[in-house]
């Protein structure tokens, strides 16, 4: 092993292929953003160099709809961590503690994470439906006919409808991240602090939790990078509608590309994302460890 590590030429050749991969589907990628955000494009006609009018003109003329898509997906940050993760910590801690039954129960609860995106929003979409949906059924069959809205058609709700959903599919995905770093907890650990008189949840809280802070740290960074880009859901639910409501950069950038054949601002949103997660992981970064 020592020999191949101090062969240059094994490192080169082990190294390339993933080298490779990254300079292809990240890097080239990236760069090409780069390039395009400074030019005034269709996707058609040649490209003509604009500088920074398409930053200028992202950041003045359309603010008022890109603030309102960079608060929501803050917005969608924020309930994934502040309730996403505290719920998959409780699966993970209750579900280690199982002795029977214990892979059905991550099998269930990773089910939608497994299932796409698509898929899940077309059945949510079936769930607020305002004329057959089950919510608005289940409302009425309780006597609350005046909560019953149009979930995905109305501002004030639109965003609430869309976070559910959200929410609820990476649950599973978050447990299944911290109950792995809860099982690489030591065994001997555990009994010592029960020996000690520790209860259960004092175990958790003193004990457990502070020896999966790393992986609690993994699990915020997905958390907020995620809510920060995501597209997929909201596209099928909402498609940034209505009036806007629950529009995210992700979608204001598909607009752009797509609609209105403007790849340069579309490029510009691009590098705001990548940039936005990278701002916000180190954060993250820094949060914990300055906690430790």
């Amino acid at each position: 092993m020592d020999k191949v590590r101090s062969n240059k030429k094994a490192i080169v050749f082990f190294m390339a292929p993933a080298v490779l991969f990254f300079m292809i589907f990240i890097i080239i990628p990236i760069g090409m953003s780069v390039y395009y955000s400074f030019m005034n494009w269709d996707g058609i006609t040649r490209p003509i160099f604009a500088g920074l009018k398409n930053y200028t003109e992202l950041f003045s003329s359309i603010t008022i709809r890109f603030g309102k898509s960079v608060k929501n997906s803050l917005l969608i940050a924020f309930f994934s961590t502040v309730i996403q993760l505290p719920v998959a910590l409780v699966f993970a801690l209750v579900l280690s503690r199982v002795r029977r039954g214990r892979n059905t129960f991550l099998t269930i609860y990773f089910i939608p994470v497994l299932i796409s995106s698509v898929a899940i929003g077309q059945l949510w979409m079936r769930i607020y439906n305002s004329d057959y949906g089950v919510l608005n059924y289940l409302l009425k069959t309780i006597g609350l006919d005046n909560l019953c809205r149009n979930w995905l058609g109305e501002q004030s709700t639109a965003m609430g409808a869309v976070l559910v959903p959200i929410i609820w599919q990476f649950i599973g995905y978050h447990m299944l991240i911290l109950y792995s770093g809860i099982k690489a907890v030591p065994e001997t650990v555990i009994e010592a602090a029960k020996i000690d008189g520790a209860t259960g949840v004092q175990t958790a809280r003193f004990v457990i939790i502070p020896m999966i802070k790393p992986i609690i740290k993994v699990s915020t960074i997905f958390a907020v990078t995620g809510s920060l880009k995501i597209f997929d859901l909201i596209y099928v639910l909402t498609n940034g509608g209505p009036a806007h409501a629950t529009e995210v950069p992700s979608t204001l950038m598909i607009n752009m590309l797509f609609s209105r054949n403007r790849y340069g601002m579309g490029s510009a949103i691009v590098l705001f994302i990548i940039l936005e997660c990278f701002l916000f992981s180190f954060i993250i970064e820094k949060v914990f460890k300055e906690r430790d």
